[in-house]
């Protein structure tokens, strides 16, 4: 029996590319819902506060993918906090009330972007969140971890780095934390398949870019996750190759300029 995945956010830019592979990959039964359907691309209809819809989506769901998010940081209040933080919670609520295993949340770099770029921090290093959407990211993985410290499901929580959708690192910062297609949906598998017995994860989602801003090589023995591109190779072609490259690399690792 195949296993059975629902994607939130399966119309959004990492979501679709996601949504996409699972299905092509034929070995998972695989839901897509967003905000508005999309019969062509039978994506279900899906507002992420509604307890009752979320309760049917996850009835006999094996993993949930949580990529859907709200990204306007200038209503925290009114928008990043109800599509966010409670959304999540109503998920959570939903996923564990019918035997969901596993829950893998796009979180974000943001939610450590006030490192600066000379430290590497390691996942489990305190929050540095640079905007009220990273924040919210964090709470996410908090609320993750709690969950899986009672016991109730398994949480994973894939901080994702630069993910243009192209071929290629744009800027100087992406190419510190850029992640491919392939290796996107490769990790995304790899977090899929982990072992059940792991109840709470925290990683970096990056391709194995040679100067990388976290460490990501642990990742291959712990979850299989090996991946196959370069954002700093690729940056330097794209450069030699006289193509525009933003010059936007700031001291912290999320680009903010203060």
């Amino acid at each position: 029996m195949k296993r059975k995945l629902l994607i939130t956010g399966a119309a959004g830019r990492i979501g679709n590319v996601i949504y996409q592979g699972l299905k092509e990959d034929g070995r998972y039964e695989v839901s897509g819902a967003d905000i508005q359907a999309d019969d062509r691309q039978e994506i279900l209809e899906l507002d992420i506060t509604d307890d009752a819809r979320l309760a049917e989506l996850t009835q006999n769901v094996d993993t949930v993918l949580h990529f859907s998010s709200i990204k306007d940081e200038e209503d925290f209040l009114g928008k990043v906090l109800p599509g966010n933080v409670s959304g999540a919670y109503k998920l959570f609520e939903a996923a564990v009330q019918n035997g969901v295993k596993r829950i893998v949340f796009a979180s974000s770099n943001h939610a450590t972007g006030f490192y600066k770029t000379d430290e590497k921090p390691d996942p489990l290093d305190p929050y540095r969140p640079d905007s009220f959407y990273g924040l919210s990211k964090c709470y996410i993985e908090l609320l993750g971890r709690l969950y899986a410290d009672q016991g109730k499901i398994s949480s994973f929580n894939i901080r994702i780095g630069n993910f243009p959708g192209d071929d290629r690192p744009h800027s100087e910062r992406a190419g510190h934390i850029w992640i491919s297609e392939r290796d996107m949906l490769q990790l995304v598998i790899c977090c899929i398949e982990a072992d059940e017995r792991m109840p709470y994860l925290n990683l970096y989602g990056t391709s194995a870019n040679s100067d990388n801003y976290y460490n990501i090589d642990y990742l291959e023995a712990l979850i299989g996750y090996k991946p196959l591109d370069d954002g700093t190779e690729l940056l330097e072609q794209a450069k030699a190759a006289g193509w525009k490259v933003r010059q936007d690399e700031t001291a912290y690792q999320g680009g903010q300029k203060l």
